[in-house]
C-alpha cells in the first residue's frame, strides 16, 4: 500500500495509545514525536479533562510545537490550545437533559456525576465514582441537593456520566436512549461509564471543526480508536484506524485495522508502515 498523505493524527488514550498499564511506549512516543516535529498534527483525544490529558502530552515531549499543541478533552465537548492557554471550543449539556437523565438514573438505581471545568461532582460518593475520578485525573466532590445543582443555570457541565455494572448500565443506556432521542449523544465509553454528552458532539465533530479552523482537508486526518467512544471519529475522519484489540463494530466500521495491539505498539507500527 502506498503511503498515505496525513496532517493530523487524532489519538484515543485507553486501550489504544496507552498499554494496560495506561503508560505510552518507548516507541510510541518516538514515532508520534517523530510525526510533530515533521509538521502533522498530533492530538490526544480523551474523555479525560484537560488536565487528565497533559501528563501524555508531557509524555510525548509534543507540547512547545505548533503541531503538539491541542488537545480535545471531555470526549470531544472541549478544545484546548496548550500554547495560548485558551479553550477554544466549548460544548455543554443543558440543565433539563440533565435532569432528566439523573431522574431515569436514580429510578433505576443509579447514581450521577457531571464533569465541570477542572472538577467532578457527583450525587453520592460511591466505589463506581471514585473509579471514575481516578482515572480522569480531577478533583470528585458531593454535590449537595444535586437536583437543583444541575438545574441552575449559572452551572456548565460537559457531560453526565453514570456508572456502574455492566449488564445494569446496558438497560440504562436504552432507557435514557428512548427518552432522550436526537437531544443527547448516549454512549459507553467503557462497558461501565454511560456518558451523555451534547446533542451533535464527539470526538468526531471536534476533529472536523479543529481541522476546519487549521485549514486541514479532512481527508488528511486519521483516528486512532478501540471503543463506542471513538465510533465518530473513526467514522469521520479521512482514515479511520481500530485497534486490534478494539471494540468488534469499532473494527467493522474502520478503514483499517491495526496488525498489533496496544500493548504491542499498535499505533507506532502503523503509522511507520503507512504514514512516515
Amino acid at each position: 500500500m502506498e503511503k498515505l498523505k496525513v496532517n493530523l493524527i487524532a489519538l484515543d488514550l485507553d486501550d489504544t495509545l496507552l498499554n494496560d498499564e495506561r503508560a505510552v511506549s518507548d516507541r510510541n512516543t518516538e514515532i508520534l514525536r517523530r510525526c510533530a516535529q515533521r509538521g502533522i498534527y498530533v492530538v490526544l483525544c480523551s474523555g479525560r479533562a484537560e488536565d487528565g490529558i497533559k501528563p501524555f502530552v508531557s509524555r510525548l515531549n509534543i507540547a512547545a510545537l505548533e503541531s503538539g499543541k491541542y488537545v480535545i478533552a471531555i470526549n470531544g465537548c472541549s478544545i484546548f490550545d496548550m500554547h495560548r492557554r485558551l479553550q477554544i471550543y466549548k460544548k455543554t449539556v443543558s440543565p433539563e437533559i440533565l435532569l432528566q437523565a439523573h431522574k431515569i438514573a436514580r429510578q433505576e438505581g443509579f447514581e450521577t456525576e457531571v464533569y465541570s471545568e477542572g472538577k467532578v461532582f457527583y450525587s453520592r460518593e460511591t466505589q463506581w465514582t471514585l473509579r471514575d475520578v481516578r482515572m480522569c485525573g480531577l478533583d470528585g466532590e458531593e454535590a449537595c441537593d444535586f437536583e437543583n445543582f444541575l438545574a441552575d443555570s449559572r452551572n456548565s457541565f460537559f457531560k453526565m456520566l453514570i456508572p456502574g455494572e455492566p449488564e445494569k448500565i446496558q438497560q440504562l443506556q436504552k432507557k435514557i436512549k428512548a427518552a432522550l432521542g436526537e437531544k443527547a449523544v448516549v454512549f459507553t465509553s467503557k462497558p461501565y461509564f454511560l456518558e451523555i454528552l451534547p446533542p451533535n458532539c464527539g470526538k468526531g465533530e471536534a476533529i472536523e471543526w479543529l481541522a476546519s479552523f487549521l485549514g486541514i482537508d479532512k481527508n488528511t486526518t486519521m483516528a486512532f480508536g478501540d471503543s463506542m467512544n471513538d465510533e465518530s471519529m473513526i467514522e469521520k475522519c479521512g482514515y479511520g484506524v481500530a485497534m486490534a484489540n478494539g471494540n468488534p463494530y469499532i473494527k467493522k466500521i474502520a478503514d483499517f485495522v491495526t496488525d498489533k495491539t496496544n500493548n504491542e505498539d499498535g499505533v507506532a507500527d502503523f503509522i511507520e508502515k503507512y504514514v512516515l
